[in-house]
């Protein structure tokens, strides 16, 4: 986990980044894990590409994006600036050469139409990181693959050669304790993991209920408004 570090530029940016840490370190330090070994993605959903550059003199390098539009723009715009980019949106079939073009990773394959257009889109022999997504609701609506089918699209994904299988993705339900939902994603973690070996990633965790996550196993945090502030008003 990168340690935040003052900046002259944006205290209450940098204040807000250093609580994090420091309750994302006492998390693991109560689960009895090394807070080293756990990512903290920055949510950056709405706000503008200067944010960003903020949070990199911060020490900031994982930044997460839920559009593609919006990914899109502000990796174009900070080309050149040292960052990874997380797609954590629902991900459609037409855009997915555009994301990934600009995505590091994508959180939120669901299903095998997704990850063979991210599989077509791929550009010589790069090879692009991606979880699957679980849903752990009972809203077939809402994004993520069934967690009995979780498997079969990881087995698919490990078929695609430009794809690199890292771990499964999943957002809490609204209407269930946290603790019990992630409880059953690091289950569904350790099936997938007996398929590939290597898909050790856990993307779980959000700014109410990371605690919960990291208890759970999470490797990787997705924290948006409690380090940005709140989301700009779009008009």
């Amino acid at each position: 986990m990168t340690s935040a570090v003052d900046g002259q530029q944006s205290p209450g940016l940098a204040a807000r980044l250093t609580a994090i840490d420091e309750r994302i370190a006492a998390a693991a330090q109560t689960a009895g894990r090394d807070p080293g070994a756990i990512t903290r993605i920055v949510v950056t959903k709405f706000h503008p590409a200067s944010l960003v550059r903020d949070l990199r003199a911060l020490g900031v390098q994982e930044v997460g994006e839920n559009r593609q539009q919006e990914l899109s723009a502000k990796q174009a715009e900070l080309a050149a600036v040292d960052l990874n980019w997380h797609f954590i949106g629902q991900g459609q079939t037409n855009k997915a050469a555009a994301i990934r073009r600009s995505a590091d990773v994508v959180h939120s394959v669901d299903r095998i139409r997704f990850a063979d257009a991210l599989h077509r889109a791929a550009e010589g022999d790069d090879v692009l990181d991606v979880l699957v997504q679980v849903n752990l609701t009972d809203d077939p609506g809402r994004g993520g693959v069934a967690p009995v089918d979780a498997v079969g699209l990881a087995e698919h994904v490990l078929k695609l050669p430009s794809l690199r299988l890292r771990g499964v993705m999943a957002v809490a339900p609204l209407d269930e304790e946290p603790a019990a939902a992630f409880a059953r994603l690091r289950d569904i973690a350790d099936a997938v993991r007996a398929a590939a070996p290597d898909a050790t990633w856990i993307s779980a965790g959000m700014t109410g209920d990371f605690a919960e996550a990291i208890a759970a196993g999470a490797t990787h945090l997705r924290i948006g408004s409690a380090i940005t502030g709140p989301r700009p008003d779009r008009g």
